[in-house]
Protein backbone atom coordinates (compact mmCIF):
# COMPACT_ATOMS: atom_id res chain seq x y z
CA UNK A 1 0.00 0.00 0.00
CA UNK A 2 2.57 2.77 0.77
CA UNK A 3 4.47 1.92 -2.41
CA UNK A 4 1.01 2.17 -4.48
CA UNK A 5 0.94 5.42 -2.63
CA UNK A 6 4.82 6.83 -2.91
CA UNK A 7 4.20 5.59 -7.36
CA UNK A 8 0.72 7.63 -7.00
CA UNK A 9 2.41 10.21 -5.29
CA UNK A 10 5.18 10.79 -7.67
CA UNK A 11 3.03 10.54 -10.92
CA UNK A 12 0.97 13.14 -9.35
CA UNK A 13 3.93 15.57 -8.83
CA UNK A 14 5.46 14.47 -12.47
CA UNK A 15 1.96 15.82 -13.47
CA UNK A 16 1.99 18.90 -11.57
CA UNK A 17 5.26 19.80 -12.93
CA UNK A 18 4.48 19.18 -16.27
CA UNK A 19 1.38 21.39 -16.10
CA UNK A 20 3.80 24.28 -14.49
CA UNK A 21 6.26 23.64 -17.40
CA UNK A 22 4.01 24.21 -19.63
CA UNK A 23 4.47 27.75 -22.02
CA UNK A 24 2.42 27.11 -24.70
CA UNK A 25 1.08 29.75 -25.56
CA UNK A 26 3.73 31.81 -24.28
CA UNK A 27 2.07 35.55 -24.17
CA UNK A 28 -1.05 35.75 -22.75
CA UNK A 29 -3.87 36.94 -25.17
CA UNK A 30 -4.19 36.88 -28.46
CA UNK A 31 -1.29 37.94 -30.71
CA UNK A 32 -0.32 37.02 -33.89
CA UNK A 33 2.82 37.17 -36.95
CA UNK A 34 5.54 37.04 -34.01
CA UNK A 35 8.90 38.52 -34.57
CA UNK A 36 12.16 37.92 -32.27
CA UNK A 37 14.59 40.14 -31.76
CA UNK A 38 17.84 39.73 -29.80
CA UNK A 39 19.02 42.91 -28.37
CA UNK A 40 22.62 43.82 -28.15
CA UNK A 41 22.32 46.75 -25.84
CA UNK A 42 20.06 44.96 -22.84
CA UNK A 43 21.41 40.94 -23.95
CA UNK A 44 17.58 40.59 -23.82
CA UNK A 45 14.98 38.84 -26.38
CA UNK A 46 11.94 40.91 -27.46
CA UNK A 47 8.69 39.64 -28.86
CA UNK A 48 6.87 42.39 -31.50
CA UNK A 49 3.22 40.96 -32.57
CA UNK A 50 0.41 41.99 -34.44
CA UNK A 51 -2.89 42.37 -31.35
CA UNK A 52 -4.81 40.00 -32.07
CA UNK A 53 -9.10 39.62 -31.52
CA UNK A 54 -10.89 42.50 -33.61
CA UNK A 55 -12.90 41.62 -35.89
CA UNK A 56 -11.48 42.41 -39.67
CA UNK A 57 -8.02 42.34 -38.52
CA UNK A 58 -8.68 46.00 -37.25
CA UNK A 59 -6.24 46.32 -34.44
CA UNK A 60 -3.88 49.34 -34.71
CA UNK A 61 -1.30 48.82 -31.99
CA UNK A 62 1.67 47.02 -31.59
CA UNK A 63 2.92 45.48 -28.38
CA UNK A 64 6.73 44.39 -27.59
CA UNK A 65 7.20 41.57 -24.64
CA UNK A 66 10.59 40.98 -23.31
CA UNK A 67 12.47 37.79 -21.58
CA UNK A 68 15.80 36.69 -20.51
CA UNK A 69 15.03 32.77 -20.99
CA UNK A 70 12.32 32.73 -23.71
CA UNK A 71 9.77 31.03 -20.99
CA UNK A 72 8.77 33.77 -18.72
CA UNK A 73 8.03 37.08 -20.59
CA UNK A 74 7.45 40.96 -19.88
CA UNK A 75 4.55 42.59 -21.12
CA UNK A 76 6.89 45.64 -22.11
CA UNK A 77 3.57 47.89 -23.46
CA UNK A 78 2.12 49.59 -26.70
CA UNK A 79 5.43 50.97 -28.45
CA UNK A 80 3.48 51.99 -31.54
CA UNK A 81 -0.14 53.10 -32.33
CA UNK A 82 -0.96 53.56 -36.07
CA UNK A 83 -4.21 55.38 -35.34
CA UNK A 84 -3.37 58.37 -34.17
CA UNK A 85 -0.56 61.28 -34.10
CA UNK A 86 2.13 58.72 -33.82
CA UNK A 87 1.86 57.78 -37.46
CA UNK A 88 -0.16 60.11 -39.79
CA UNK A 89 0.09 58.28 -42.76
CA UNK A 90 -2.04 55.54 -41.43
CA UNK A 91 -5.49 54.78 -40.12
CA UNK A 92 -5.27 51.46 -39.23
CA UNK A 93 -5.03 47.64 -39.46
CA UNK A 94 -1.17 47.06 -38.00
CA UNK A 95 -0.07 44.07 -39.18
CA UNK A 96 2.93 41.76 -38.84
CA UNK A 97 5.93 43.73 -38.16
CA UNK A 98 9.42 42.87 -37.87
CA UNK A 99 12.64 44.65 -36.71
CA UNK A 100 16.46 45.11 -36.47
CA UNK A 101 18.87 46.74 -34.99
CA UNK A 102 21.70 48.35 -36.39
CA UNK A 103 24.37 50.58 -34.92
CA UNK A 104 22.61 51.18 -31.64
CA UNK A 105 19.37 52.08 -33.07
CA UNK A 106 15.89 49.95 -33.69
CA UNK A 107 14.41 49.94 -37.26
CA UNK A 108 10.57 48.71 -36.87
CA UNK A 109 8.81 47.46 -40.13
CA UNK A 110 5.23 47.36 -40.05
CA UNK A 111 1.98 47.55 -42.52
CA UNK A 112 -0.96 49.63 -42.24
CA UNK A 113 -3.98 51.13 -44.12
CA UNK A 114 -2.64 54.13 -45.77
CA UNK A 115 -6.59 55.67 -46.62
CA UNK A 116 -4.73 58.00 -49.28
CA UNK A 117 -4.21 55.06 -51.70
CA UNK A 118 -6.82 53.12 -50.05
CA UNK A 119 -4.21 50.23 -49.77
CA UNK A 120 -2.19 48.23 -46.99
CA UNK A 121 1.44 49.88 -46.91
CA UNK A 122 4.31 49.47 -45.17
CA UNK A 123 5.80 52.06 -42.75
CA UNK A 124 9.07 52.41 -40.96
CA UNK A 125 9.30 53.76 -37.42
CA UNK A 126 13.03 54.28 -35.07
CA UNK A 127 14.26 54.19 -31.83
CA UNK A 128 17.37 53.68 -29.70
CA UNK A 129 15.54 51.34 -27.55
CA UNK A 130 13.76 48.04 -28.29
CA UNK A 131 10.87 48.99 -26.23
CA UNK A 132 10.77 52.50 -27.48
CA UNK A 133 9.63 55.19 -27.67
CA UNK A 134 9.34 54.81 -31.50
CA UNK A 135 9.46 58.06 -33.95
CA UNK A 136 7.71 57.38 -37.37
CA UNK A 137 9.71 58.05 -40.36
CA UNK A 138 6.44 59.92 -41.77
CA UNK A 139 5.67 58.07 -45.04
CA UNK A 140 5.29 54.67 -46.17
CA UNK A 141 8.76 52.92 -47.24
CA UNK A 142 7.00 50.20 -49.55
CA UNK A 143 3.94 51.52 -51.24
CA UNK A 144 1.30 49.58 -53.18
CA UNK A 145 3.76 50.63 -56.48
CA UNK A 146 6.49 49.29 -55.13
CA UNK A 147 5.60 45.78 -56.65
CA UNK A 148 7.52 43.87 -58.93
CA UNK A 149 6.23 44.01 -62.31
CA UNK A 150 5.49 40.62 -62.57
CA UNK A 151 3.81 40.37 -58.91
CA UNK A 152 0.16 39.92 -59.42
CA UNK A 153 -2.56 40.48 -56.72
CA UNK A 154 -1.98 40.46 -53.13
CA UNK A 155 -0.89 44.11 -51.00
CA UNK A 156 1.96 45.10 -49.41
CA UNK A 157 2.02 43.47 -45.92
CA UNK A 158 3.82 40.92 -44.28
CA UNK A 159 7.47 42.75 -44.03
CA UNK A 160 10.41 41.23 -43.17
CA UNK A 161 14.33 42.36 -42.82
CA UNK A 162 17.83 40.78 -42.76
CA UNK A 163 21.18 41.78 -42.48
CA UNK A 164 23.09 39.76 -44.97
CA UNK A 165 26.49 38.51 -42.69
CA UNK A 166 28.27 37.93 -46.16
CA UNK A 167 28.34 41.59 -47.81
CA UNK A 168 26.74 43.60 -44.83
CA UNK A 169 23.90 45.05 -46.48
CA UNK A 170 20.62 45.05 -45.64
CA UNK A 171 17.25 43.83 -47.34
CA UNK A 172 13.34 44.13 -46.85
CA UNK A 173 11.21 41.25 -47.93
CA UNK A 174 7.42 41.95 -48.49
CA UNK A 175 4.32 40.23 -49.91
CA UNK A 176 1.20 38.34 -50.01
CA UNK A 177 0.61 36.50 -53.30
CA UNK A 178 3.59 37.71 -54.26
CA UNK A 179 7.00 37.10 -52.90
CA UNK A 180 9.37 40.95 -53.27
CA UNK A 181 12.91 41.54 -52.19
CA UNK A 182 14.87 44.88 -52.55
CA UNK A 183 18.18 45.80 -50.51
CA UNK A 184 18.15 48.87 -48.13
CA UNK A 185 19.49 52.17 -48.49
CA UNK A 186 22.48 52.87 -45.96
CA UNK A 187 19.60 55.08 -44.13
CA UNK A 188 17.53 51.97 -43.40
CA UNK A 189 14.31 54.52 -44.45
CA UNK A 190 14.09 53.52 -47.91
CA UNK A 191 14.65 50.63 -50.59
CA UNK A 192 17.17 50.92 -53.33
CA UNK A 193 14.20 50.79 -55.94
CA UNK A 194 16.54 49.15 -58.84
CA UNK A 195 16.73 46.43 -56.36
CA UNK A 196 13.21 45.56 -56.36
CA UNK A 197 13.03 41.62 -57.41
CA UNK A 198 10.30 39.52 -57.42
CA UNK A 199 10.76 35.88 -55.36
CA UNK A 200 7.99 34.19 -55.26
CA UNK A 201 8.94 30.31 -55.29
CA UNK A 202 7.07 28.72 -57.97
CA UNK A 203 4.48 25.42 -58.20
CA UNK A 204 3.71 23.58 -54.93
CA UNK A 205 -0.33 23.49 -53.72
CA UNK A 206 -2.04 23.64 -50.93
CA UNK A 207 -1.12 20.83 -48.78
CA UNK A 208 2.96 21.78 -49.90
CA UNK A 209 4.68 24.22 -50.77
CA UNK A 210 2.13 27.27 -52.53
CA UNK A 211 3.58 30.82 -51.45
CA UNK A 212 1.12 32.88 -49.57
CA UNK A 213 2.83 35.39 -47.69
CA UNK A 214 4.55 35.99 -44.14
CA UNK A 215 8.36 35.56 -46.01
CA UNK A 216 11.03 35.39 -43.26
CA UNK A 217 15.02 35.00 -44.32
CA UNK A 218 17.98 33.79 -42.07
CA UNK A 219 21.78 32.59 -42.93
CA UNK A 220 23.06 29.62 -41.76
CA UNK A 221 26.05 28.08 -42.89
CA UNK A 222 26.62 29.49 -46.03
CA UNK A 223 23.12 29.21 -47.20
CA UNK A 224 20.31 32.00 -47.52
CA UNK A 225 17.16 29.94 -46.10
CA UNK A 226 14.08 32.09 -47.25
CA UNK A 227 10.58 30.23 -45.15
CA UNK A 228 6.94 31.25 -46.04
CA UNK A 229 3.23 30.31 -44.93
CA UNK A 230 0.87 28.42 -47.19
CA UNK A 231 -2.72 28.83 -46.79
CA UNK A 232 -5.01 31.50 -45.81
CA UNK A 233 -4.22 32.57 -42.08
CA UNK A 234 -7.31 31.18 -40.57
CA UNK A 235 -7.15 27.51 -41.92
CA UNK A 236 -6.23 25.06 -39.84
CA UNK A 237 -3.73 24.06 -42.83
CA UNK A 238 -2.07 27.33 -42.68
CA UNK A 239 1.63 26.28 -42.27
CA UNK A 240 5.19 27.15 -43.12
CA UNK A 241 7.65 25.64 -45.90
CA UNK A 242 11.17 26.82 -47.12
CA UNK A 243 13.21 26.25 -49.97
CA UNK A 244 17.36 28.23 -49.88
CA UNK A 245 19.24 30.25 -51.91
CA UNK A 246 22.84 31.51 -52.75
CA UNK A 247 21.73 35.37 -52.36
CA UNK A 248 19.61 37.43 -50.66
CA UNK A 249 17.43 38.58 -53.67
CA UNK A 250 17.36 34.79 -54.79
CA UNK A 251 16.64 32.85 -57.13
CA UNK A 252 14.91 30.20 -54.54
CA UNK A 253 15.60 26.63 -54.95
CA UNK A 254 13.05 23.88 -53.45
CA UNK A 255 14.21 20.73 -52.25
CA UNK A 256 10.68 18.10 -52.89
CA UNK A 257 11.92 15.87 -50.36
CA UNK A 258 12.85 18.71 -47.61
CA UNK A 259 10.73 21.74 -47.85
CA UNK A 260 8.08 21.70 -44.84
CA UNK A 261 8.78 23.72 -41.92
CA UNK A 262 5.95 23.10 -39.76
CA UNK A 263 2.20 22.21 -39.64
CA UNK A 264 -0.50 21.51 -37.64
CA UNK A 265 -0.66 18.46 -35.10
CA UNK A 266 -5.07 18.05 -34.84
CA UNK A 267 -4.36 15.03 -31.81
CA UNK A 268 -3.02 17.92 -29.57
CA UNK A 269 -5.42 20.62 -31.06
CA UNK A 270 -2.50 22.21 -32.46
CA UNK A 271 -3.97 24.22 -35.36
CA UNK A 272 -2.74 26.92 -38.11
CA UNK A 273 0.92 26.90 -37.13
CA UNK A 274 2.21 29.78 -39.70
CA UNK A 275 3.47 33.50 -39.98
CA UNK A 276 6.83 32.94 -37.60
CA UNK A 277 10.22 34.17 -37.36
CA UNK A 278 13.67 32.24 -36.52
CA UNK A 279 16.09 33.11 -33.59
CA UNK A 280 19.77 32.09 -33.17
CA UNK A 281 21.05 31.69 -29.88
CA UNK A 282 23.64 34.40 -30.42
CA UNK A 283 27.20 32.55 -30.94
CA UNK A 284 25.84 29.33 -31.05
CA UNK A 285 24.40 26.83 -33.59
CA UNK A 286 21.31 26.92 -31.58
CA UNK A 287 17.90 28.17 -33.13
CA UNK A 288 13.71 28.41 -32.53
CA UNK A 289 10.98 29.10 -34.62
CA UNK A 290 8.47 31.34 -33.27
CA UNK A 291 4.82 31.60 -34.69
CA UNK A 292 1.40 31.62 -34.17
CA UNK A 293 -1.36 29.21 -33.98
CA UNK A 294 -5.51 29.19 -33.72
CA UNK A 295 -6.35 28.85 -30.61
CA UNK A 296 -8.49 25.63 -30.26
CA UNK A 297 -11.63 27.21 -29.02
CA UNK A 298 -12.12 29.15 -32.18
CA UNK A 299 -10.99 27.09 -35.06
CA UNK A 300 -14.47 27.03 -36.21
CA UNK A 301 -15.14 30.83 -35.22
CA UNK A 302 -13.07 33.75 -36.40
CA UNK A 303 -9.65 31.48 -36.50
CA UNK A 304 -7.95 34.45 -38.09
CA UNK A 305 -8.47 36.54 -35.77
CA UNK A 306 -7.69 34.27 -32.44
CA UNK A 307 -4.19 33.31 -33.00
CA UNK A 308 -1.47 33.11 -30.39
CA UNK A 309 1.81 32.76 -29.95
CA UNK A 310 4.61 29.73 -29.85
CA UNK A 311 7.66 28.89 -29.92
CA UNK A 312 9.86 25.60 -30.35
CA UNK A 313 13.38 24.27 -31.24
CA UNK A 314 14.51 24.26 -34.98
CA UNK A 315 17.29 21.38 -35.79
CA UNK A 316 18.93 20.92 -39.11
CA UNK A 317 20.72 17.44 -40.45
CA UNK A 318 24.02 16.93 -41.73
CA UNK A 319 23.01 18.59 -45.28
CA UNK A 320 21.52 21.29 -43.88
CA UNK A 321 18.15 20.58 -44.37
CA UNK A 322 15.48 21.86 -41.67
CA UNK A 323 14.10 18.91 -39.40
CA UNK A 324 10.34 19.33 -40.05
CA UNK A 325 9.47 20.58 -36.47
CA UNK A 326 6.96 19.19 -34.59
CA UNK A 327 4.67 21.53 -32.30
CA UNK A 328 4.41 21.20 -28.72
CA UNK A 329 2.05 21.98 -26.24
CA UNK A 330 4.73 22.40 -23.58
CA UNK A 331 7.40 24.58 -25.38
CA UNK A 332 11.53 24.46 -24.68
CA UNK A 333 12.87 24.72 -21.43
CA UNK A 334 14.44 27.98 -20.46
CA UNK A 335 17.58 29.16 -21.24
CA UNK A 336 20.23 28.57 -18.68
CA UNK A 337 21.94 31.58 -17.49
CA UNK A 338 25.11 32.34 -18.40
Amino acid sequence: MTTMKTFMTAVLLTAGANFIMAQQPILTGFHADPEVLYSTKTKKYYIYSTTDGTPGWGGHDFSVFSSKNLVDWKDEGKMLDVKGDQVKWATGNAWAPCIIEKKGKYFFYFSAHNPQSKRKEIGVAVSDSPTGPFVDSGAPIITDKDRPKEARGGQAIDVDVFKDPKSGKYYLYWGNGFMAGAELNDDMLSVKKETITLLTPKGGSLQTWAYREGTYVFWRKGKYYFLWSVDDTGSPNYHVCYGTAESPLGPIHIDENSYLVIRQKPEDGIYGTAHNSVLQIPGKDKWYIVYHRINKDFVNHEPGIHREVCIDRMTFDKQGRIIPVVPTLDGPAPLKKK
